[in-house]
């Protein structure tokens, strides 16, 4: 693969080096794109300067600083903290064609691994395929799936992930919990009800049954086999082997909520093993860490709030 310079196919400023603590908040303004990994780069929405123009939708940023390399495709006019560069191709680039250089620009991360490492002076000269190079199956590709569709949504201000607030919960004061129950393959019949056993992958599901035992809009957790602590949420109703744990919501629970919570529990594998299982009444009074309100209860609007930041956090629904 013939690899060649940064900048023989982009043209790279340093950004406008703006002080978002400076800048005026508005809900409807213009995204201010700073140096972190995730939700595109947008840290908030601000109020545009009379006297500088945004730059236009279609380029790249550059996080060269904190989370280096970052490297994300601008779909609406933007403004750029400190340690931002901003990538326009010299060429006449497609979106499929732009999005792949900023993975292949991301996928640098490695060499500014170290602590304090920043890209400022050699990023410049970081080696990408040329234009000839990219792959064909890149213009088959949905953009949209990439460039967030429904960027309205994820547009707002992440609040930092701190855990100081955060206090312990029981299972059983968040959930009703129901174990599954056993279905031999013998006794399977096909049909269209997933069917949730304790696996490690695709949502824990692992077959299609006729019939269905369990609500959706619940949540699933492996108290057995190679995927113990593993937790999904299900949207449909489904069949849950007896190696599987369902937990029925004592709270308004929706996807986001679920995905958060889920990711939690995954947290809590290394306390289970073959030797010792996380079954129902051992869960019952195991703690969950939540975030939570002023007044002591898991803040749910947080929660949903920080999914919805995520990058591609519309293809949810």
């Amino acid at each position: 693969m013939k690899l060649i310079e940064l900048s023989t196919i982009f043209s790279v400023s340093y950004g406008n080096k703006f002080d978002l603590n400076k800048m005026e908040k508005d809900v409807n303004g213009v995204a201010f794109v700073n140096r972190t990994g995730i939700n595109n780069g947008i840290v908030g929405l601000v109020k545009e300067k009379e006297e500088i123009k945004p730059y236009p939708a279609g380029l790249l940023t550059i996080a060269l600083g904190g989370s280096v390399l970052s490297t994300f495709l601008q779909v609406k006019p933007f403004y750029t903290g400190q340690n931002v560069a901003v990538a326009e191709p010299i060429e006449a680039m497609s979106i499929n064609q732009l999005l792949y250089y900023a993975t292949a620009i991301k996928a640098n991360k490695f060499r500014y691994s170290t602590c304090g490492r920043e890209a400022n002076r050699t990023f410049r000269s970081l080696l990408i395929p040329a234009l000839s190079e990219i792959p064909s199956w890149t213009d088959v590709v949905n953009p949209e799936m990439f460039t967030g569709a429904d960027l309205a949504e994820s547009n707002t201000e992440i609040k930092e992930l701190s855990t100081v607030t955060w206090k312990s919960f029981t299972f059983e004061q968040l959930f009703l919990l129901k174990k599954g129950k056993r279905l031999t393959k013998a006794n399977m019949t096909s049909g269209n009800f997933p069917f949730i056993g304790a696996i490690d992958s695709n949502n824990g599901v692992s077959n299609f049954v006729s019939h269905s035992l369990h609500l959706s809009n619940t949540i699933t957790v492996n108290y057995n086999g190679a995927g113990v602590a593993e937790a999904y949420y299900q949207p449909e109703p489904f069949w849950a082997s007896d190696d599987v744990n369902v937990l029925y919501p004592k709270f308004n629970l929706n996807p986001y909520i679920a995905l958060f919570i889920a990711t939690i529990i995954r947290q809590e594998k290394y306390r289970f093993s073959y030797g010792r299982k996380w079954h129902v009444q051992r869960m019952k009074s195991s703690k969950i860490y939540l975030p939570t309100t002023i007044s002591g209860n898991p803040d749910y609007d947080y929660m949903e709030a920080y999914i919805k930041a995520l990058p591609f956090s519309s293809q949810i629904l």
